[in-house]
């Protein structure tokens, strides 16, 4: 098993923090895992996205060149990434702020407002959290449990505390949409 995944967004909207959920859950799990971040000098506003890889095997390069699952926060993430998508890929997209875009037809595109959900929960920073809890229910990547216990692991290594109620709430929500 070898899975490429690209997070893509805007700077500010947690999409790095995201692909470190990712990279912490596969670990707690005894998989092999990459995180290789991409961001301008502009924190907040910029583009930013990283890849991850997460394999049973050895992993040759960091870079997802065909990814299998895409998480777009944002429209111009769409632009960019959707083209290098290997067929039967998943694009995941941020409803809230992506509007009438045209999709591949050889790709799954599972749109959720992810924003909206997040800033209904008083949680509006959570976004990507909320979007993770998508991607585990639409691809089983990882059940919705192993998930949380990455994003606590996660956070315990920041010292940011091992459980935040919030954090969880909204990474269900998005598994609920």
């Amino acid at each position: 098993m070898i899975k490429q995944i690209i997070c893509a967004g805007f700077g500010g909207q947690g999409v790095l923090t995201a692909g470190k959920i990712l990279l912490y859950t596969a670990y707690s799990n005894n998989l092999k895992s990459t995180w290789f971040p991409a961001y301008g000098n502009e924190m907040r506003g910029g583009a930013a996205n990283c890849n991850v890889i997460i394999s049973d095997h050895r992993i040759a390069s960091p870079y997802a060149d065909h990814p299998d699952i895409v998480m777009a926060l944002n429209g111009p993430s769409v632009d960019v990434f959707m083209p290098s998508m290997k067929q039967g890929a998943y694009l995941f997209v941020n409803s809230t702020l992506v509007k009438n875009k045209k999709y591949r037809d050889d790709i799954h595109v599972i749109e959720a407002p992810v924003t909206e959900i997040s800033q209904n929960l008083h949680s509006e920073r959570n976004a990507n959290i909320c979007m993770l809890g998508k991607i585990s229910k639409e691809t089983g990547l990882f059940s919705i449990d192993q998930l949380e216990t990455g994003l606590c692991e996660y956070f315990e290594h920041q010292g940011k505390g091992k459980f935040n109620a919030k954090n969880i709430e909204v990474l269900r929500a998005g598994f609920n949409y």
